[in-house]
């Protein structure tokens, strides 16, 4: 895959466990990982450096917009049961040798409880634009059948190309 030209998303849906979520709009804004930092500053550091903490990420957001008000919104807004959403795209890809266009798996597992919901507006004629967003407990991308990235804030898990980022500082602890 090295030598493919990624191109677009051909198309992708949306999961609530093994059910389609209906009513989504077609733009999902993914999560910003925002590593945790400290200041570090003293003798032999010329200023101040913010040095991430390894697997330590700040509050991780995702925004699930839909057109309509419609009951699958409802159902991700129980914070007392964490929905798992699973994105399941199509990457459009080329060969630049030889101009051949193929596909590949993109898939995004994510478990989070809602933390807003905003019901969006009505409006005669037009989308509502409602969305729920959640807090991320748990994300795994994966590319072309591959994991790239787990993120599990409650099971102390961070694995990034398949390199479990904590296993030394869980052997220490």
């Amino acid at each position: 895959m090295g030598s493919i030209l990624p191109e677009v998303i051909n198309h992708y849906n949306i999961y609530n466990d093994a059910d389609r979520i209906i009513g989504v709009s077609g733009e999902v804004e993914l999560p910003e990982l925002e590593a945790i930092t400290d200041t570090i500053e003293g003798a032999g550091v010329l200023g101040e450096i913010d040095d991430p903490v390894t697997g330590q990420f700040s509050s991780i957001k995702i925004k699930i917009p839909f057109s309509v008000l419609h009951e699958d919104l409802f159902n991700l807004m129980n914070t007392t049961k964490a929905p798992q959403l699973t994105l399941r795209g199509a990457m459009q890809c080329m060969d630049p040798v030889t101009g051949d266009t193929d596909y590949y798996p993109i898939k995004i597992v994510i478990r989070g409880k809602a933390s807003t919901t905003s019901l969006g507006k009505l409006v005669k004629g037009k989308k509502g634009e409602p969305e729920i967003e959640l807090e991320v407990l748990y994300i795994k991308v994966l590319i072309n059948n591959k994991t790239r990235l787990e993120l599990d804030k409650l099971n102390f898990k961070y694995v990034l190309n398949g390199v479990d980022m904590l296993a030394k500082i869980r052997s220490m602890v």
